[in-house]
C-alpha cells in the first residue's frame, strides 16, 4: 500500500449514489471521513487508510430514529437491535410519555407496571435489568451519559414518572394538578432541557395503560399542566413537545394541542395512523395540521411507512386462540408445554370449538382469520386477501379455523403470524402513501425497545428504503431517504447529523439496493433473566457507521461502541 500522507483521511468511500438527506437529487460522489466527521464530499483526491469502493450503492446519512423506548435497554445493553440492523445510528426514547425518570424510590414500582402495560416489556427483566442508580432526570441523563453504545441515544422528559414524582398517587388517582403541581413542574421540566432533554412526552389515549389496567397518568392532564410544562421549555429556550391523541373530538383536542404548542413557541409531533374504527379521521388531523404551519405554528406528524399490526404466534404474546376460554387453562405455560398441549386432540378440539365466538368489542373489527396471515422468510405487509389464513383455507378447501391452528403449532410453534390493525384499512395502503408525502410528516412509530412479544416495527427504515425510495410510487429516494434522516433531526434540533455534508457528524450507511430488505421476525431470547423479545434482521446493509466508526459490516456487528448520549441544544451543564 503506498504510504499515507498527514493529510489522508480515516475512510473514503468511492463512487457510491451519495443521498445526502438534503432532499438534493442523488448523485455519484466520494465521502471522505476523518476525525468521526465528514471531511469531504465529492471527488476525493486524498487517499484514506481504508477505502471502500461503493460502485452500484447506494450512500446515505445514519438513520435518526424519534420514536423509540429504549429507556430500560439503554441502562443494561450497548447493543440497542432491532433497531442497529437497519441503519439507525441516532434514537430518541422516552416517547409517549413513559420512561423512568424521575422517580423516587418507592414509585419505581408504578413505573415498571405502566411500563409492561404500555410497551410489553416484561416486568421481571425490568426488575433484574434496571439499576436505579438515578432520581432526578439530569441524574438518570449522566448514567446514560456513562455508557457506550453502537449508535448515539437522546431522551424526553416522560410525562408520566414526571407527574407522579410530584403528585405521588394522586397523579395515578388522576387527579387535576395544582397550580403548585404546575409551578414545580415547569421547573423540573426546564431543568431537563438543561440537563440535555431533548423535549416532553406526553399521551393521551385510552390504550395507555399499566398491567394492571389503571390509565396512564398523563391522561388526567389539562390544557394548564401542558401549557405550564411547555412552558419549562420556553423557560429553557429549547426543546420538542411529542404526544399521542385518540383524537376522538378532532377539532377540540387539536386546538387545544395548538394552543400549547403556540403559547411555549416549541414545536409539537403528533402520532397519526389510519385507524379501522374511523379510516377518515388521519385526514381531519393533517389537514388541522398543514393549516397550523400556515398560521406559523411548527407542528408534524409522526407516521408509519407501512401498515402497522400485530405479531402472532405460539410464542409471542398473543395467538389466534388466545381469547378462547380454554387457552386460559394452557397460557401461562412454559413454551414447550403450550406446544405439547396445544398437540393433544382434545385441547384442539375445545380451541377450534371456541374460536368463533373468542373475540367480541373493539377487537373483533381486526381480530378475524380474513385478517391473519401467515409470514414467510421474506415478509409481505400489503398482503392480498387471498394470502390470509382464511384465503389459504379456502383454496385448499379445508375449515379456516383448523388451518389456523396447523400454522399456529407449525415449524414446532415457532411460525409467525402478521395481523395489521392500523394502515391498511380495505386492504389497502393509500393513506400511508398520502400521509408521507405530505410535507409536515416525520417517519416515526417504530417504538424500538417495546413490544417485545406483540410488535416489530423497529425495521421501519428498511421497510422504507426497499419499499418507498424506488422512486416508481409517487415519492422519491432523496424525500424517503430525507424523511429518515434530516428531517428528523432538524425537528429535533440535531444539528449536527442527517446530512452528508463537510462538518456533519459522519453517521452513514452504505446500502445495497437490490439486496435491501427484511426477514421475518423472531424470537430470541436475549433480555436479563433470558425472556423473550422479537427481533427482525435486514439484507443489504454493507456498512453503517457512527461517528466514522464501522460499526455494522454485512449485517454482523464489529467490536466498536461509539455511540453516546446526545444531549440537547438546551443543554447547560
Amino acid at each position: 500500500m503506498p504510504r499515507l500522507d498527514e493529510d489522508a483521511c480515516d475512510l473514503v468511500i468511492r463512487n457510491g449514489l451519495v443521498v445526502d438527506g438534503s432532499g438534493a437529487e442523488p448523485r455519484i460522489a466520494d465521502v471522505a471521513i476523518r476525525d468521526g466527521m465528514i471531511a469531504q464530499v465529492g471527488s476525493v483526491t486524498r487517499q484514506g487508510r481504508e477505502e471502500l469502493d461503493a460502485r452500484d450503492r447506494i450512500v446515505t446519512p445514519g438513520f435518526v430514529d424519534i420514536h423509540t423506548h429504549y429507556d430500560g435497554h439503554a441502562i443494561w445493553e450497548d447493543r440497542l437491535n432491532p433497531s442497529s440492523f437497519h441503519g439507525v445510528t441516532t434514537v430518541v426514547m422516552g416517547n409517549c410519555g413513559v420512561g423512568f425518570a424521575p422517580c423516587k424510590p418507592h414509585d419505581r414500582d408504578r413505573l415498571v407496571s405502566l411500563m409492561e402495560g404500555v410497551e410489553d416489556v416484561p416486568e421481571v427483566v425490568m426488575t433484574s435489568g434496571l439499576t436505579w442508580d438515578w432520581e432526578s432526570f439530569p441524574d438518570y441523563l449522566d448514567r446514560l451519559g456513562e455508557r457506550t453504545y453502537d449508535m448515539d441515544v437522546a431522551a424526553y422528559l416522560p410525562h408520566a414518572p414526571l407527574r407522579v414524582f410530584v403528585m405521588g398517587e394522586r397523579a395515578t388517582a388522576r387527579d387535576a394538578a395544582t397550580p403548585e403541581d404546575v409551578a414545580v413542574m415547569r421547573t423540573i421540566a426546564r431543568e431537563a432541557i438543561a440537563a440535555g432533554a431533548l423535549g416532553f412526552s406526553t399521551s393521551r389515549t385510552l390504550n395507555h395503560r399499566a398491567r394492571d389496567g389503571w390509565l396512564t397518568p398523563s391522561y388526567a392532564a389539562g390544557e394548564r399542566e401542558l401549557t405550564g410544562i411547555a412552558a419549562g421549555l420556553a423557560d429553557a429556550g429549547s426543546g420538542v413537545l411529542q404526544l399521542i391523541s385518540d383524537f376522538d373530538t378532532v377539532e377540540p383536542e387539536f386546538a387545544m394541542l395548538q394552543r400549547v404548542a403556540q403559547s411555549s413557541g416549541r414545536p409539537l409531533s403528533i402520532s397519526l395512523m389510519q385507524q379501522s374504527h374511523a379510516p377518515e379521521r388521519w385526514k381531519s388531523v393533517l389537514q388541522l395540521i398543514d393549516r397550523a404551519n400556515s398560521d406559523g405554528i411548527e407542528v408534524t406528524a409522526q407516521v408509519a411507512p407501512r401498515p402497522v399490526g400485530a405479531i402472532l404466534g405460539l410464542e409471542a404474546f398473543h395467538n389466534p386462540f388466545s381469547f378462547c376460554p380454554a387457552y386460559g387453562a394452557i397460557e401461562d405455560l412454559s413454551f414447550g408445554e403450550r406446544l405439547q398441549a396445544m398437540r393433544d386432540p382434545e385441547v384442539r378440539r375445545r380451541l377450534v370449538a371456541e374460536f368463533p365466538e373468542a373475540v367480541s368489542g373493539k377487537r373483533a373489527s381486526y381480530w378475524r382469520l380474513e385478517n391473519m396471515y401467515p409470514m414467510a422468510d421474506r415478509p409481505d405487509y400489503e398482503p392480498l386477501a387471498g394470502d390470509s389464513i382464511a384465503g389459504q383455507a379456502k383454496n385448499l378447501g379445508i375449515s379456516p379455523v383448523e388451518h389456523a391452528y396447523d400454522l399456529t403449532i407449525a415449524e414446532g410453534g415457532k411460525r409467525m403470524i402478521y395481523m395489521p390493525t392500523s394502515n391498511y384499512v380495505g386492504g389497502r395502503i393509500d393513506a400511508v402513501r398520502t400521509m408521507l408525502a405530505n410535507p409536515h410528516t416525520l417517519i416515526g412509530l417504530g417504538d424500538g425497545g417495546a413490544h417485545c412479544s406483540s410488535i416489530c416495527d423497529a425495521s421501519f427504515q428498511t421497510y422504507a428504503m426497499s419499499r418507498w425510495a424506488k422512486g416508481d410510487d409517487g415519492l422519491t429516494m432523496a424525500q424517503v431517504v430525507g424523511k429518515l434522516t434530516w428531517n428528523n433531526a432538524k425537528f429535533m434540533r440535531l444539528a449536527d447529523r442527517g446530512l452528508l455534508k463537510p462538518g456533519m457528524r459522519a453517521d452513514i450507511n452504505v446500502i445495497n439496493p437490490d439486496e435491501v430488505g427484511l426477514f421475518a421476525p423472531e424470537m430470541v431470547y436475549d433480555l436479563p433473566t433470558g425472556r423473550g423479545r422479537l427481533r427482525q434482521r435486514a439484507s443489504g446493509y454493507d456498512l453503517t457507521i457512527v461517528a466514522g466508526v464501522p460499526t455494522y459490516r454485512d449485517g454482523l456487528a464489529t467490536d466498536e461502541l461509539p455511540g453516546r448520549l446526545v444531549r440537547g441544544s438546551g443543554y447547560r451543564r
